[in-house]
């Protein structure tokens, strides 16, 4: 029974730290920003990084460590995850704190898949199906709740403390995997040889199609550098197909996707951490930005997302053997259509109160999808092909994450430069009508026209406007209506990307049509 536990704590930990680490900066990515001394353009990189090398790096590690010994790439990972992220905690500049990120990803890389393959190969048969819906809580749980352990770790304590907790977490893994692992309960697979061509096209596929999806925005979509890169990717991915086809020892069979609840698996995988990242990552840049709360207070406010994950979660379990597959995929769709139909609405938006509430259906819906569907994208594999599910599923999340990234934050910034601009057209006429001296009315729309385009997503707020003693009480009066103005401008940069995606998150439910009616978990 001891032993039964504790690997199950030192895969949940596994995994738990891997994906903590993908969202955990963000809220504190202004104070190491001036810490280190440097931009936050420049400083998004020590936060993409790890995404990237993370989902290009999984796949192929994954199979060296299944021709070599599981178990001591294992440890390997989690040793690597340590130091990644003691070096990152102990980072003075952007090279260090860069190199230690690049570190911790190579380690999760190794680390989360082997947690999930080894957690599901090791547990009883009886207990499976409740331990890899564990396993798969886990990852929805940790990366839901990185902005507000990041919020508050950083009140309480300091930046690098984000990093260091990391530390002795590698290190239990390290200790209790080497009492309760042993050699002979690990299934190693008999691999002939490694497919270097299959992983080589695969990082190249996988890097270039995450880059292009997190620093699209930044290069311009349109730019020589982002249809480079996209063409780099769509060329290695028909190479990467015909290789793969052809291949004795494929890195990624193709057969794993002519399995129907795989494929549709894969699909939800993809579209729920899509949706559930667009709220955890961006919300927080609207509350301390737009409604001016503390990074702390704003991370609170993503409490009830991890909050209804967690409570149902425990649920899903019980309802997928009652209720089916499509029926709680449509379910969990559907809870989250709820949140996204509240943030929607312009007014629930700027409300604490309808903004926990929306953050509650979100978080319900992700519960009742994350374990089960990792359940099912499991049950019909053993031994490698097992391995190799894993391995793809978790590259499948990563993926979903960046598109989020690059779906929702570049929407955004289309929204923010559409409410600037009428912010500051809106401000023109207002001090236009108090028909001051045309010197007075030119001064004060150029101070104001710099308080407007100073602010960026990362400080946006509503414009502080001069004060002028001649003409204070005009002036007072028409501040106030510019804030007014800018405010809801700025909330409706937020609440019109919750809206466009609503009928997105209903088209999400047509994945259950590729799930069973009848089979039983």
């Amino acid at each position: 029974m001891f032993k039964k536990y504790s690997l199950s704590l030192v895969f949940i930990l596994g995994i738990f730290i891997c994906m903590l680490d993908t969202t955990v900066m963000n809220v504190a990515l202004p104070q190491i920003s001036k810490t280190i001394h440097t931009d936050l353009d420049t400083l998004s990189w020590a936060l993409n990084a790890y995404t990237i090398i993370f989902a290009s790096f999984t796949i192929p590690l994954t199979r060296v460590a299944e021709f070599f010994n599981k178990k001591y790439f294992f440890f390997f990972g989690a040793l690597l995850f340590g130091i990644g992220s003691l070096v990152s905690g102990f980072s003075t500049t952007f090279v260090i704190l860069l190199f230690g990120r690049i570190l911790q990803s190579f380690g999760a890389a190794i680390l989360f898949p082997l947690s999930m393959s080894m957690g599901i190969e090791l547990i009883p048969g009886k207990n499976r199906t409740n331990v890899i819906a564990i396993l798969g809580v886990t990852q929805g749980l940790a990366s839901a709740m990185g902005p507000t352990f990041g919020g508050v770790i950083t009140e309480y304590l300091n930046w690098h403390w984000l990093f260091f907790i990391n530390v002795p977490l590698a290190l239990l893994i390290i200790l209790l995997g080497a009492l309760t692992l042993n050699d002979d309960d690990i299934i190693q697979e008999d691999l002939q040889s490694i497919d270097f061509l299959g992983s080589l096209l695969g990082i190249i596929m996988l890097s270039s199609f995450t880059s292009v999806l997190i620093e699209g925005r930044t290069w311009g979509w349109s730019s020589i550098t982002t249809l480079a890169v996209i063409g780099l990717s769509i060329v290695s991915f028909i190479i990467f197909m015909i290789t793969e086809s052809k291949s004795r020892n494929p890195i990624v069979p193709l057969s794993l996707f002519k399995d129907r609840n795989f494929s549709g698996a894969s699909l939800v995988i993809i579209l729920s951490n899509l949706f559930l990242v667009a709220v955890t990552v961006l919300l927080p840049n609207y509350f301390v930005n737009v409604e001016n709360l503390s990074t702390l207070n704003a991370s609170y406010m993503i409490t009830p997302i991890t909050f209804s994950i967690f409570i149902a979660s425990p649920f899903a379990d019980f309802l997928l053997k009652k209720v089916g597959t499509r029926w709680l995929i449509f379910s969990g769709f559907m809870f989250m259509a709820i949140g996204y139909i509240f943030y929607a609405d312009f007014n629930a938006l700027k409300s604490v109160l309808f903004s926990c509430i929306s953050g509650a259906f979100v978080g319900i819906g992700y519960g009742l999808i994350t374990g089960p569907i990792t359940v099912i994208a499991a049950s019909d594999f053993k031994g490698a092909q097992l391995s190799n599910a894993q391995s793809v599923v978790s590259v499948l999340r990563q993926v979903g994450i960046s598109m989020s990234v690059a779906i929702f934050v570049s929407g955004l910034y289309v929204n923010l430069s559409s409410a600037e601009k009428n912010t500051i057209k809106y401000s023109d006429n207002a001090i236009l009508a108090m028909n001051l001296p045309s010197n007075i009315t030119q001064k004060i729309q150029e101070q104001t026209t710099r308080s407007i385009a100073s602010q960026n997503l990362n400080s946006k707020s509503t414009p502080n406007l001069p004060a002028n003693s001649m003409i204070s009480t005009q002036i007072s009066e028409n501040k106030k209506k510019i804030e007014k103005y800018a405010k809801n401008a700025y909330t409706f940069a937020f609440s019109n990307l919750y809206q466009k995606a609503v009928p997105f998150i209903f088209l999400g439910t047509t994945t259950i049509l590729f799930f069973s009616r009848r089979k039983k978990y």
